[in-house]
């Protein structure tokens, strides 16, 4: 008996010894949470090589694509573009000795996209349940590109208060943007043209004297009925300044009629729509008008040779920013031989931007005013310019405007309010992705609004 209760007093003293439970259970998880551990660093090595397979590729097919949209390609170069570029993305991004295959590249150009697709073979680190060693990693993109042609016109302030440091930082910003907006094109087939409209209290119109009317002290303020005995030419051409176009009431004409469209005056003659040069002009700038062109060079050899002098007279500056964008100017443009002029407005295949850039309020007009006009009229000037701003607009036209160093210690703050206020009425609004408007104070800052604006031009041949 007693026997029997030792055996038994043994048995429940093993029962109740939990010691060995612990080496049972530790040789059931331990691999299992190896396994889990080499799983997760499977998942986080795959999950990088795609994160940068995706940055490679990616980059590569953006700049073909920016390179396709700015002309410096065609499409058939697409597939060794991305191939190129991906090497060497891929090989700042991806470990040494990962070789990536470019399976695809594709060019739509009805939808106006490149999209390609890389793989890569990757030795993973913890081979697990019988999985090969190597996993395929792949990654497709897409970019849009466009094919449309894009004409600018850049209508700079080269008056009396951009004397000084201001004219040479307007001189190299305006400098640098040209080059962005033209460098790599085919030049027999540029698809980006610009046109300069330097403005004071006036616009040199350089080649297109022949379009403007030159009037007398107390003389009409029309152009010669056609079939007046006095010849066109007399009573036109000048220096080549010109200012508002007034219609047959002495009023601003706000309409991008070119200079051979036939009007009708008060007395039912018909004369040609030619704009005035008003007989109280002070002082025209050096600085001609250039009409559209891709022509890099000259363009920015007239950049640099502004001189600041003058009043400001945005509204005119406005008006002949838009007459270099506008189809109806074409002919005459072509019949001076000057270049080949605007395109017809097509928004499936042109983009058209105006650019306004002042470093102060606008403050004086011409049409509808009696008496003295330099420097007096800013509330004409500047509703002249937002009336044209708003036809540019409706026709399409993407319009840009800079205000620099407008909170100058020589303006009011009434005077301030009033400039920031045109500029703002006459850009087209700003969205969450896109600014059109820009205040700035240094010559860098300036540099930087060009330089963002051309890249935005860009963007806008994609999206609209």
């Amino acid at each position: 008996m007693l026997q029997f209760r030792k055996v038994g007093r043994t048995a429940l003293r093993l029962a109740g010894d939990r010691r060995g439970n612990f080496a049972v259970l530790g040789g059931v998880t331990i691999p299992l949470l190896a396994m889990a551990a080499g799983f997760g660093l499977n998942i986080v090595q795959l999950s990088n090589v795609k994160s940068s397979l995706s940055l490679a590729v990616d980059a590569a097919v953006t700049s073909t694509a920016r390179d396709l949209t700015t002309g410096r390609i065609k499409p058939e170069d697409a597939d060794s573009s991305v191939r190129t570029l991906l090497e060497v993305n891929a090989a700042n991004l991806l470990a040494p000795g990962e070789k990536v295959v470019l399976r695809s590249v594709t060019v739509d150009k009805l939808a106006g996209t490149v999209e390609a697709t890389a793989e890569i073979d990757v030795d993973i680190f913890f081979p697990l349940f019988g999985t090969a060693n190597r996993q395929r990693v792949s990654a497709t993109t897409a970019s849009l590109y466009s094919d449309k042609r894009i004409e600018v016109a850049m209508m700079l302030d080269v008056t009396g208060s951009m004397g000084g440091q201001k004219i040479k930082d307007l001189k190299t910003a305006a400098q640098n943007a040209v080059s962005i907006l033209l460098t790599g094109q085919d030049a027999d087939k540029p698809r980006i043209r610009i046109a300069l409209v330097p403005y004071a209290e006036a616009v040199n119109t350089g080649g297109l004297s022949d379009a403007v009317f030159v009037e007398k002290p107390g003389k009409s303020d029309l152009p010669p009925p056609i079939d007046a005995v006095q010849a066109v030419s007399a009573s036109s051409g000048g220096d080549g300044c010109a200012t508002e176009r007034k219609d047959k009431d002495g009023a601003a004409d706000f309409s991008d009629d070119g200079p051979y469209t036939e009007r009708e005056n008060n007395k039912g003659e018909i004369y040609l729509a030619r704009v005035n040069r008003d007989d109280r002009v002070g002082s025209c700038p050096s600085a001609k008008l250039i009409p559209l062109t891709a022509d890099m060079a000259k363009l920015t050899t007239a950049i640099d040779g502004f001189r600041a002098n003058g009043v400001t007279a945005g509204g005119i500056a406005a008006q002949w920013g838009y007459y270099m964008l506008s189809p109806k100017w074409r002919t005459a443009i072509k019949d001076a031989n000057i270049g080949a002029g605007p395109a017809d407005h097509d928004a499936k295949k042109i983009a058209k931007v105006a650019i306004l850039m002042t470093d102060g309020l606008f403050n004086t007009a011409f049409a509808g005013v009696s008496g003295k006009a330099q420097g007096g009229q800013s509330a004409k000037s500047g509703s002249y310019a937002e009336s044209i701003c708003a036809n540019m607009k409706k026709d399409g036209i993407e319009v840009f405007t800079i205000g620099f160093d407008l909170d100058n210690k020589d303006t009011s703050k009434s005077e301030r309010n009033a400039a920031k206020a045109v500029l703002k009425n006459c850009a087209t609004p700003d969205t969450a992705t896109l600014k059109r408007y820009f205040e700035v104070s240094t010559g860098k800052e300036l540099d930087d609004a060009f330089q963002t604006i051309a890249r935005n031009i860009e963007r806008l041949s994609l999206t609209k």
